[in-house]
């Protein structure tokens, strides 16, 4: 009877071991989970990996324009679940100089019945053109707070380095527009 005991007693306490790394795994894995976003932007924006741009402001140092090339520039708006906004383009596609500074703008609406702040995330394709697409006015940059049903037309300036690789004729640029927390 007794080792009956000691056998129940050491699986009882194994369970209870077994039980606290599984809770290590979960928590571990939370805290990767909440990480990695921050650590995936930080890796891309070094690096230009993605697609990702920098979310900063270009001054245009009197860039040579290239005349002897075209590069169409197509955008693509998005909005992630949960947010309630439509979000598009005015003009689908650009067809521009390497170095030509270009305006376009992007319409964007609230649909619900409340305030909601958003904040877009830029992304060009292919990857190697990121590099190369400079923003010198862009609504990323900031959060955009929206009034219920508010609509609000908003700028985006850029151009295209000279520097483009010269088989890149054609680049996206694409926002995604996610739910922000208001400051």
């Amino acid at each position: 009877m007794i080792e009956q005991g000691d056998k129940q007693s050491q699986r009882a306490l194994a369970n209870k071991k077994l039980a606290y790394k599984l809770l290590w795994i979960v928590a571990g894995s939370l805290l990767f989970a909440f990480a990695l976003v921050p650590l995936y932007n930080v890796l891309c924006s070094v690096t230009g990996l993605n697609g990702k741009t920098q979310n900063s402001a270009t001054t245009v140092v009197s860039a040579k324009v290239d005349e002897k090339r075209l590069v169409k520039v197509q955008f693509v708006a998005t909005v992630m679940p949960g947010l309630g906004w439509n979000f598009y383009p005015k003009t689908p596609s650009v067809t521009l100089h390497p170095g030509q500074v270009e305006s376009v703008v992007f319409v964007v609406k609230n649909t619900t019945s409340q305030t909601v702040v958003g904040q877009a995330v830029p992304s060009v394709t292919p990857g190697k053109a990121s590099a190369h697409l400079k923003k010198i006015e862009c609504f990323c940059f900031v959060r955009q707070e929206l009034k219920a049903g508010e609509v609000k037309e908003m700028p985006l300036r850029f151009f295209i380095s000279p520097e483009l690789p010269e088989d890149v004729n054609e680049l996206t640029l694409s926002y995604s527009f996610f739910s922000a927390v208001k400051n």
